[in-house]
């Protein structure tokens, strides 16, 4: 039979292995994305020419801000990593969900891009999940998930040490009346 650890040790575990996938993560993401080397072409383009128009300026930065959304989805997974080892496991979690989600951004913007193109949405996945970026993303759904079976195991272990605590508080009167009371 195998040995159970204690809830220290499962919390170390759980605790190493999603702060891990988190890493992985959002270096996939980030070289995913570095691959392309598209940053410098596009501010010599784009944002280069306006920078004398503020009004102009604000929107061509936001627009190319939405254009890299796997970067911002890349530090997001590694700030939830990063505040998941510092222990703020609901921080973690959130900032890993959101950068998982606005990196999902870029695989609904390829499949629009090829259905546009090539009328078959299908051909997008084949693409995008022998990349660094869908490896990244799988690997960050995977490290939300892990920072949830995480979260799920403090919250019982905590509603035990409670209950255990509220027990010990009892008067001994009271632990007797309710104990003769279940033997019928």
């Amino acid at each position: 039979m195998p040995k159970v650890h204690s809830w220290w040790r499962r919390k170390k575990i759980y605790h190493r292995d999603a702060v891990i996938l988190s890493v992985l993560s959002s270096a996939c993401l980030l070289a995913g994305e570095l691959a392309d080397q598209d940053i410098g072409i596009i501010y010599r383009n784009y944002i280069a020419p306006v920078v004398g128009d503020p009004a102009l300026l604000l929107w061509t930065v936001t627009l190319t801000v939405l254009v890299f959304t796997t970067y911002f989805g890349g530090i997001l997974v590694l700030l939830g990593g990063i505040n998941f080892l510092w222990g703020r496991g609901s921080r973690g979690r959130f900032f890993a969900g959101l950068g998982t989600g606005i990196s999902s951004l870029s695989l609904l913007r390829l499949i629009a891009y090829v259905t546009l193109t090539q009328g078959k949405p299908l051909m997008a996945f084949s693409g995008y999940a022998a990349s660094l970026s869908g490896i990244g993303l799988l690997l960050g759904f995977g490290s939300y998930l892990l920072m949830h079976e995480y979260s799920i195991m403090l919250k019982k272990h905590a509603k035990s040490a409670w209950r255990q605590w509220r027990r010990s508080r009892r008067p001994a009167n009271r632990r007797r009346t309710r104990s003769l009371a279940g033997r019928g």
